[in-house]
């Protein structure tokens, strides 16, 4: 696959989010690190979800700004964030009796136009994000037939196939056994080592978000709890604070990156 070209920037200043009257965060500042796998951790609703959204445009702030290449990200058109942007939402609604490579295929929306119609440029993208998430034998089948891990990286593929230079992932390993899992994100990690893509994933396996992450952001109550490195943040003080649980962190034995192991009350 072509490596993504211009990477973005992106940060959130004074962030304040929420749902009609209900406040999710609050003073939310923090800044993505440009060709770095960042991860957002905490506890079930926390505000990653509701972060991720806001960084990509789906929720605007009630207070503060998100800038996407020092501008406010409201102030570009939609098919330049979807140039700049390609997100994976945490649940996605798939058009009834769509084939698998027709919905791959979208993903190619934000580079067509009234004077750029379908190209064998697009046809390679598909086809590599296709290769890629391992879902070519799929192409044919409608996507209501697969399983959930079948339709996960159905839908992985298609942001692939946007080919843009920061992917913003909401728990992307939702429903895929362990082995799938892991595939996916050696994947991610190869699309941001060696074509220098941004990633940001929000995970709740703290150990693959160690694993994996160059920078962790962490939240608990709608707040920023910690961010940086994960050797540098992540200690059994952090963990208590952010999810209640007490832990021992020793070093992981494959990456020598920090591995916490759950104390039992028994």
């Amino acid at each position: 696959m072509n490596a993504p070209l211009n990477a973005a920037s992106l940060e959130a200043h004074n962030l304040t989010l929420g749902y009609d009257t209900k406040q999710i965060c609050q003073n939310l500042s923090l800044e993505i690190p440009q060709g770095k796998f960042t991860v957002i951790v905490g506890p079930n609703g926390c505000g990653k979800s509701t972060l991720l959204k806001s960084l990509c445009r789906l929720l605007k702030p009630t207070q503060g700004s998100i800038l996407l290449d020092g501008k406010d990200i409201h102030q570009w058109p939609t098919k330049e964030v979807a140039k700049k942007l390609g997100l994976l939402p945490q649940s996605a609604n798939t058009p009834n009796g769509i084939r698998v490579h027709d919905l791959v295929a979208r993903g190619r929306y934000p580079h067509q136009s009234m004077f750029r119609q379908w190209s064998d440029d697009d046809q390679k993208a598909v086809n590599h994000a296709m290769q890629a998430a391992s879902v070519v034998e799929l192409a044919d089948q409608s996507v209501d037939s697969l399983s959930g891990g079948q339709r996960q990286r159905v839908w992985i593929a298609m942001v692939l196939a946007q080919q843009t230079p920061t992917l913003m992932l909401d728990e992307p390993t939702t429903y895929l056994d362990i082995a799938h899992q892991i595939e996916l994100l050696d994947l991610f990690k190869s699309l941001n080592r060696r074509e220098g893509r941004t990633v940001v994933a929000v995970l709740h396996d703290l150990n693959q978000a160690c694993r994996y992450a160059d920078h962790i952001i962490a939240l608990h109550g709608g707040e920023l709890v910690a961010k940086g490195a994960p050797s540098d943040i992540i200690d059994e003080q952090l963990i208590e604070r952010v999810f209640g649980l007490k832990s021992h962190i020793v070093p992981d034995p494959i990456t020598h990156t920090p591995m916490i192991i759950p104390l039992s009350r028994w």
